[in-house]
């Protein structure tokens, strides 16, 4: 078993729990499955939210959705002026086979910030 790391991220409609808790479930949601990865096999996740979104926090979906053990933090993302707004990021630290190879997830607006990156799209 390797150790991998990971990116995601996707935008949110609106400043409300509802919504932040929903935009995150779906992007864990989308890179557990695109990565075919377990919350077991998850060491850590950092979540970033960019400071117009303070309704809720991201490691909230995470948690509901079966990561009760696993260490999560929640920080505010540098306010880079002209940057995006109402994103969601995260970093996730997880062991996988050796030959396994990462497909980091941008959903929504987000797919943006990574353009490069066909494969995330």
């Amino acid at each position: 078993m390797g150790l991998f790391a990971l990116r995601g991220a996707t935008t949110v409609e609106r400043n409300d729990s509802e919504a932040i808790v929903g935009a995150t479930t779906a992007l864990m949601k989308t890179i557990m499955e695109r990565n075919e990865l377990r919350p077991e096999q998850v060491i850590s996740c950092v979540f970033t939210a960019t400071r117009d979104l303070d309704a809720e926090f991201p490691a909230v979906a995470a948690r509901a959705a079966g990561f009760e053990s696993v260490p999560l933090l929640c920080a505010q993302e540098i306010p880079v002026p002209g940057s995006m707004e109402r994103v969601i990021r995260v970093l996730i630290h997880y062991r996988a086979d050796d030959g396994h190879s990462p497909e980091h997830v941008y959903l929504g607006d987000a797919r943006a910030l990574r353009a490069d990156l066909h494969a995330a799209q």
